[in-house]
This record gives C-alpha cells, sequence and structure tokens, in this order.
C-alpha cells in the first residue's frame, strides 16, 4: 500500500527534526520506556508505529504502556511490550481509588524509567507522566490542558493539517530514531482468527466490512444511505457478502440494516471482542466507515478504507496513508469540527455523500484488492 504520509519514506531515511536545541545525552539507549497513550482505540491505533520503531532501534529496551482498562485486549500479548499498566477512567481519582492510584505511582517510579513519552498530553497524563519521575521526558505541544508544562522536551506539530500519525513520529526525530514502513502495526492472532471463522460463516471470498458507527452524531453516515449502499453492491455482484461491525450501541442500525440483503449480510454489531473485531477487518477486501476508531485500525492493517468525513478534518485524522479514497462533501461548513450540528439543513455534510457515490470506490477497490483466502476454521 502506497502511504502518503511520515510512514512513506523509504527505511533509513533522516527525519526534519522539530526542536533543534536539545541534548539528549541522558537517552542514549534507554532500557526502559514509558508510554502514555490511554485511549481513545483510533490514537492507540495510530501510536502503535512509536512503539513498534523504538522496539526495532532498541530491541534490548522494555516497554510498558499506560492504556485505559477498555482496551487492554488490543495490546494484550502484544511482543514489543513488557507491561501495560491499566487506567480505570470512571474511578481515575474517586477517593476509593486513591491507594490504588498511589501504588501505581510507586510501581512506576520504582522502574527508574529512562524514558516517558506523553502522546495523550492531557492534565492527567503529563501529571502521572511527571511523576513516574523518568530521566527524560518528551511530550506533544497540546495546550489544551498545559500538560507540556511537565516535560524535558516538547514536539511540536508542524501544521495544523499535520496528520496525527506524523505528529506522533516526531519524538522519534528527538531520539534519531529511523523512521520507516519496516514493522508489523498489528501482529496477527491466528487463534483468534480461527474462533472467528467458527462463530460466523465468514465465507465469500470478497468480503465488504461496514463500520456504520461513530461517537459523533454529526460523523454517522444516515443509516438509509449504508442501506442503499448494500443493495446497490449486492444486485451488480453476487460475490459480495457483508459484515457490519460496531459496539452495543449500534444494535440497532445493524438490525436494520441485515434487512437490506438478508442473505448476504451479517450483523455483528455488539457480538466481537475487540481482538475479534480486529480480525474481522484483516478478513476484509473493502471497509466503508464513519470516522470512527475502527477505520484506524483497518488503515493499520492495510485494509482499503472507503471513509466518510463530514465534521472532520482527514488530512489531520483520516485513515493514514488512504486520503485519496476520503469521500468528503464541499461545503462552507466543511470541517466545522462540531458533535452536534448548529446549521438549518442538519447533517448536510454527510448526507451529501450519495451511496451511488460510495458505490463506485468501493467497486474499484475491490477490483483492485481481488479476492481474498476464505475464512476457513481450524
Amino acid at each position: 500500500m502506497k502511504l502518503n504520509g511520515r510512514l512513506g519514506v523509504a527505511p533509513g531515511a533522516t527525519a526534519q527534526t522539530h526542536i533543534n536545541s536539545c541534548s539528549l545525552a541522558r537517552c542514549s539507549s534507554p532500557l526502559k520506556i514509558f508510554i502514555l497513550k490511554p485511549s481513545s482505540l483510533g490514537d492507540v491505533v495510530q501510536a502503535l508505529p512509536v512503539l513498534r520503531l523504538l522496539k526495532l532501534h532498541w530491541p534490548d529496551s522494555r516497554i510498558y504502556w499506560w492504556l485505559d482498562s477498555t482496551l487492554l485486549p488490543l495490546l494484550e500479548g502484544d511482543p514489543d511490550l513488557t507491561g501495560v499498566v491499566p487506567f480505570e477512567r470512571r474511578n481515575w481519582v474517586a477517593p476509593t481509588q486513591l491507594k490504588k492510584l498511589w501504588d501505581t505511582i510507586r510501581c512506576l517510579r520504582a522502574q527508574q524509567f529512562d524514558l516517558v513519552i506523553d502522546l495523550q498530553c492531557l492534565a492527567r497524563s503529563g501529571a502521572l507522566g511527571w511523576l513516574a519521575n523518568g530521566q527524560l521526558y518528551i511530550g506533544l505541544d497540546e495546550k489544551r490542558e498545559g500538560a507540556r508544562g511537565f516535560y524535558d522536551l516538547v514536539v511540536r506539530r508542524p501544521s495544523y493539517l499535520t496528520h496525527a500519525i506524523d505528529w506522533y513520529l516526531g519524538v522519534l526525530d528527538l531520539l534519531d530514531v529511523p523512521v520507516h514502513t519496516d514493522f508489523v502495526w498489528l501482529p496477527a492472532k491466528p487463534e483468534v482468527a480461527a474462533a472467528v471463522c467458527a462463530k460466523w460463516p465468514l465465507t465469500a471470498r470478497k468480503l465488504v466490512t461496514l463500520l456504520p458507527g461513530a461517537r459523533w452524531p454529526t460523523k454517522r453516515w444516515p443509516t438509509p444511505n449504508f442501506a442503499a449502499l448494500i443493495r446497490i453492491l449486492a444486485d451488480e455482484n453476487r460475490e459480495l457478502q457483508f459484515a457490519i461491525l460496531g459496539g452495543q450501541d449500534a444494535t440497532n442500525v445493524g438490525a436494520e440494516l441485515v434487512n437490506a440483503a438478508p442473505a448476504r449480510c451479517i450483523d455483528l454489531t455488539g457480538k466481537t471482542t475487540l481482538p475479534e473485531m480486529v480480525e474481522v477487518l484483516r478478513l476484509s477486501s473493502v471497509v466503508v466507515s464513519n470516522d470512527t476508531g475502527p477505520m484506524h485500525v483497518a488503515a493499520a492493517l492495510g485494509r482499503p478504507v472507503v471513509a466518510l468525513f463530514g465534521p472532520t478534518e482527514p488530512r489531520r485524522t483520516g485513515p493514514y496513508g488512504q486520503l485519496e479514497n476520503v469521500l468528503q462533501a464541499r461545503l462552507d461548513c466543511v470541517p466545522c469540527m462540531r458533535a452536534v450540528c448548529k446549521y438549518r439543513e442538519q447533517l448536510a455534510c454527510m448526507r451529501a455523500i450519495a451511496p451511488e457515490t460510495v458505490a463506485a470506490r468501493v467497486r474499484q477497490l475491490v477490483q483492485d484488492t481481488g479476492a481474498l483466502p476464505k475464512c476457513t476454521p481450524v
């Protein structure tokens, strides 16, 4: 897959340093590294190249990750991690959790980290990283909550339109760690893939996976449009099978979309674990998605993604290396960066993306991708 971001440079290529005046004598070869990026799913996935490239550059290093407890299955058993520090978001500062928080801080300080990297850049992550008391503390120049005041070194975003992944990779520039693509973003889990194949009849050679959910209402392509897309593609190509993925909040949508082609659709909304969701996306020939976390998972797996964007800026947070597959209406209000539409014509940006336009892009990508191996239970 051709990448049009920083990861598109050749192995060993030198990246531009974002901060010129800094001394890294304290961190020439870190033995212990602590990464803070607890959430959300898409953000964590976009941060994984930093982990992969650090481990490749310093294979003897021991790397720990601060991660939201709901996302622990994503990195469970990860070959590049020594350990994961769980983050209980709901009980972060509850009085009953203060002892547990203090015990976590004591354990972190006992590790004597050589390098601490904060990719979340909020007050709580900045403070926790500082309390970990590492030798060198690097963070991003995010101004929302003043976390940069905790850092020894700050990585600035080169421009407003710089992709989030390229911004994260700026940390590696400071450390003289080469940026390249010679790594596996999300390693396969054969036992999970086998379980997926045993649970659900994903037997088609060409699987189109739909991701109709999104946290913001303004990011959701209308459900009738997804249904129309299924009908268009099902009528013209009998080889296609459709999987509908999403969390519990998308089950009503999933049930509605199955009716568009009952014999060809499998509703997996609310039914998969996080690792199972990853493996379903790995099996997909093409993924059609709103701007949501699993979209970044699909892009990380190298699957072709038709991304439907409305209020957000795809150059900042679109499917990495696949901006040519982003569909977005050209309206004066786009991108508004709002979770709630304030205009009289509600969600005009999402409704302006026609099912026929999406079908045309899917059709081309299915043709380019070809057939994938069938899902065969082990």
